[in-house]
């Protein structure tokens, strides 16, 4: 890396910043993951794929519900807070906090109550009968709950308390295993729908309480609080189709597999996309918790933009790149140690998975410039292409090779979805890969590629062999490089 030595002392300081923010909120994201990781043990022990399955369809219907009736504030309100900070306007972040806070009452009462009311066709668009029709009517208090969490949390994240955002998801995760693991194993499969209420009720009064501390003014003129409204909603309207977009796909996906091979093929499903989001995870945290908002606050300078974007990316694939690799050499394990031999069959698509997760890792810090210039339209078609490509592959290859084609689907979208972002990004602000970043695409890329492929193609120890090799290069690389980054101030 040696482009990164004769930086200016200002890069330095800026990818010390994102080493910081990636290690605080990376630190939390470790601990999320060890509950997390007991969280499905048991409940896999307990319940079982059909088990998993049904948890993962509930939590999809509220994840959906959540997106449409959200109306994206949270996302807009992120940068709202973060744009009137850098202003240093304390009525304007007065004026923004207060409308988030009236908006996601009575978005999240109206979601709700409308998942309520719609309990018959969604459970019958889930499941194909009406059996789940009052568990589905009782994931509308989780959908109120989430959607007033997110108004508070952005609150936290916009203004860039990022200490309080760690406490805040370590408490979270505590919630959802001393929660649901007692409530499952007194009363199985029936425990999950009022698990999930409780966990979002511990959830939104953990945020409330944090949300609490931050000082901001009382008194907030109503023009403003209307002005507020009407901005934060018209730039979530696109956050709102992205997310409905995401969630809605995911859910279809999810349906798609669970006609296709049944509710034990729904539930491997879930255990590998569950695994590969973990490590990633915590790159893709740290991206959206503390690198979304500095993008913001700079948006107008398309040269600080590049070079925040660049730097983010650098850092990104470092962290990211190690795991992934490891984690495709020793799928069968992960699976063996996370759920039990019975999920055994999610192994080659939690390697599907990884693969297009390495994919997001590249794509998506060039994505965050289309968010935080506020380019709506442009937003809003990228993601319902996305959605479409993702839907169309997954619903062609499903039937034909089984639950591969779902991860073929997800491999499929990020290739288009990296490319196309880059062209926009390129032509309207000028950005293109540092050196530094062009040597770990060529570096890392062909790496994953080459252990996926061989984790497929050889015998399971030659492939792991193979693997185990490539992860300690990368992984050596990855030491050096951080701790150069870091030092070199």
């Amino acid at each position: 890396m040696a482009d990164q030595t004769s930086a200016p002392p200002t890069r330095l300081q800026s990818y010390r910043a994102i080493l910081h923010s990636t290690a605080l909120i990376g630190g939390s994201s470790i601990v999320v993951m060890f509950f997390a990781l007991i969280r499905m043990k048991i409940v896999a022990i307990l319940l079982g794929p059909a088990g998993i399955g049904l948890f993962a369809l509930f939590s999809s219907i509220a994840d959906v519900a959540v997106a449409l009736a959200g109306m994206g504030v949270q996302q807009s309100g992120v940068r709202q807070i973060a744009q009137a900070q850098g202003s240093g306007d304390h009525a304007k972040i007065a004026g923004t906090v207060r409308t988030l806070a009236r908006i996601s009452l009575i978005l999240g009462l109206a979601g709700g109550v409308g998942l309520a009311v719609l309990a018959v066709p969604a459970a019958l668009l889930t499941f194909g009968s009406t059996e789940y029709s009052l568990a589905v009517a009782a994931l509308g208090a989780v959908v109120l709950l989430r959607i007033l969490t997110g108004g508070q949390t952005a609150l936290l994240q916009g203004l860039r308390r990022i200490g309080d955002l760690t406490k805040f998801n370590i408490i979270a995760a505590i919630a959802s295993v001393v929660v649901t693991v007692p409530m499952v194993f007194a009363w199985g499969a029936a425990a999950i729908v009022p698990s999930l209420i409780i966990v979002a009720l511990v959830t939104w009064l953990t945020a409330q309480w944090y949300a609490r501390r931050v000082p901001t003014p009382t008194s907030v003129p109503s023009a403003s609080v209307r002005g507020e409204a009407g901005d934060m909603l018209r730039l979530g309207f696109a956050f709102m189709v992205s997310g409905f977009l995401t969630m809605g796909t995911a859910y279809i996906i999810r349906i798609i597999v669970l006609h296709d091979g049944g509710i034990v093929a729904a539930g491997l499903y879930q255990a590998a996309w569950a695994v590969a989001g973990l490590y990633v995870g915590v790159v893709l945290q740290a991206m959206g918790t503390d690198f979304y908002p500095r993008l913001t606050a700079v948006a107008t300078d398309n040269e600080e933009v590049c070079r925040l974007v660049n730097e983010q990316t650098h850092v990104s694939l470092l962290i990211a790149a190690p795991g992934v690799i490891a984690t495709i050499t020793f799928a069968p394990l992960v699976i063996s140690a996370f759920y039990s031999s019975e999920f055994s069959g999610a192994v080659e698509l939690l390697r599907w998975f990884c693969l297009g997760m390495m994919l997001r890792v590249i794509s998506w810090p060039m994505g965050f410039i289309i968010v935080a210039k506020g380019w709506q339209k442009t937003f809003i078609a990228i993601e319902v292409a996305a959605a479409i490509l993702q839907v169309g592959v997954s619903a062609i290859f499903v039937p034909l090779i089984g639950m591969d084609g779902a991860g073929t689907g997800f491999v499929c979208l990020y290739v288009w979805h990296g490319l196309l972002v880059y062209v926009i990004v390129h032509r309207s602000c000028g950005f293109r890969f540092s050196h530094g970043n062009l040597v770990l695409l060529r570096l890392f890329g062909p790496a994953c590629v080459l252990v996926f492929t061989g984790s497929r193609l050889l015998p399971f120890w030659w492939a792991t062999a193979i693997g185990c090799t490539i992860c300690c290069i990368a992984g050596t690389l990855t030491l050096k490089t951080l701790h150069h980054l870091y030092r070199a101030h």
